[in-house]
């Protein structure tokens, strides 16, 4: 309506706040991708920091990888929304998200992230910094970004800046890269199934099974290790140069993520044109700031689901951009499909094999999404990512149980 004066009144529509937050358990599958039933390539004698011990080597269930289960964070806008995320936690994150993090949550607007992110952070930073509080903070921060996506009709990406490029290509994670390269993948991650522990022996046996994969896939396919912190400086640089001659193009979170004067002496110590890559257990800029500022890999690998959340991921990302370094995040789905396709340092991504041999691509967070893309030729199109939000909903044949409230 105009004034008498020609102005024209603006009405402004209160944009519609949290009501509820509610945080569920799931097990099996999904986005804790370790709780895998027997038979499984992720668990068949993969290298670990717990191979020292003899009855702890030949499964990472064994010690227990898969105890905590997936997190399910819901969150409730005043208009019946439903913006959701899944993670790793289980139900010690379901309370910290329902007992502690729900306060900052409810009765605020969902645009709000940055003073969301802040106050869940630095809330929890008495007891925790990393690990799983981080990943209650993530799940919480995701389940945002997809509310404000669904709530503004947009995908993530374009929340993000938009697209840089019209596909995302991947490189594939799994026990089959021979496979992987025939179904139009870039490259393939072996997991390590030998450490320290075993010797002399077990390196040679990494080294020929590198070397065996290497004639089957050709040389123009880059064939990566992922260490999974099982190793030292010492057998990561033997490991390193033996696998040189065969053409691994990285070795993967070879250490400890604590050791980070580890890190720079191994990637000082690598054969020239190997890469050093790590991140994936790191949380926050602060964790990735001394990855970046210490020089300790040429490329760096957060988790969205684990490091902070898209909203973290920002600063973890400009942190790099402005080291000229490379951000390929670790797995993850859609939650890092919406990142990459809007950065020019994160040129691929990763897609773990979730198919128990690995011999087809499956949904990577299969059975717990409904509408998760799956890359074709080792592909995903941009248009593949256009539904509200993060394009994905919960499947309601997989079990939920809600152990909290708030």
């Amino acid at each position: 309506m105009c004034a008498r004066r020609g102005r024209c009144r603006s009405v402004v529509i209160p944009f519609p706040k949290i009501v509820a937050v509610r945080a569920f358990t799931a097990r099996g599958g999904g986005a804790d991708y370790h709780d895998q039933g027997a038979g499984h390539w992720i668990d068949d004698h993969i290298a670990t920091p717990m191979a020292r011990y003899p009855e702890y080597r030949a499964s990472r269930q064994s010690f227990g990888i898969n105890v905590l289960g997936t997190l399910v964070v819901e969150l409730e806008a005043s208009d019946g929304t439903v913006g959701f995320a899944v993670t790793t936690g289980g139900e010690p994150a379901a309370f910290i998200v329902e007992r502690h993090l729900s306060r900052f949550l409810i009765g605020q607007n969902p645009a709000d992230f940055e003073r969301i992110w802040d106050q869940m952070y630095f809330s929890t930073q008495y007891y925790g910094r990393k690990g799983l509080v981080v990943n209650a903070i993530s799940a919480v921060d995701l389940a945002l970004w997809d509310l404000l996506g669904k709530l503004r009709q947009e995908p993530v990406y374009h929340l993000l800046g938009g697209a840089v490029r019209d596909e995302l290509q991947f490189y594939a994670t799994g026990a089959r890269p021979d496979i992987a390269r025939d179904l139009g993948f870039i490259g393939g991650k072996l997991p390590l199934h030998h450490g320290p522990a075993e010797g002399d022996e077990g390196l040679k046996k990494n080294v020929a099974l590198l070397a065996d994969m290497r004639a089957r896939c050709g040389d123009d396919f880059w064939l990566m290790y992922d260490c999974w912190m099982a190793l030292d400086v010492d057998y990561a640089t033997r490991l390193a140069h033996a696998c040189h001659a065969h053409g691994l193009k990285w070795i993967e979170e070879a250490i400890s993520p604590d050791d980070y004067w580890g890190y720079a002496e191994l990637k000082r110590n690598v054969p020239k044109g190997m890469l050093v890559t790590c991140g994936e257990h790191e949380a926050t800029r602060w964790g990735f700031r001394m990855l970046l500022e210490m020089d300790c890999c040429d490329i760096i690998q957060p988790d969205v689901g684990w490091c902070g959340g898209i909203t973290e991921l920002i600063k973890i990302s400009a942190l790099a951009d402005a080291r000229g370094k490379l951000v390929v995040p670790h797995g993850s789905s859609v939650y890092s499909y919406h990142f990459v396709v809007t950065r020019h340092n994160s040129p691929f991504a990763e897609f773990l094999m979730m198919h128990p041999g690995p011999t087809e691509v499956v949904p990577m967070f299969a059975p717990q999404l409904l509408g998760e893309p799956v890359p074709h030729n080792g592909r995903i199109k941009v248009s593949a990512l256009d539904k509200p939000g993060f394009g994905v909903e919960l499947n309601p044949d997989v079990p939920l149980h809600r152990p909290y409230s708030n």
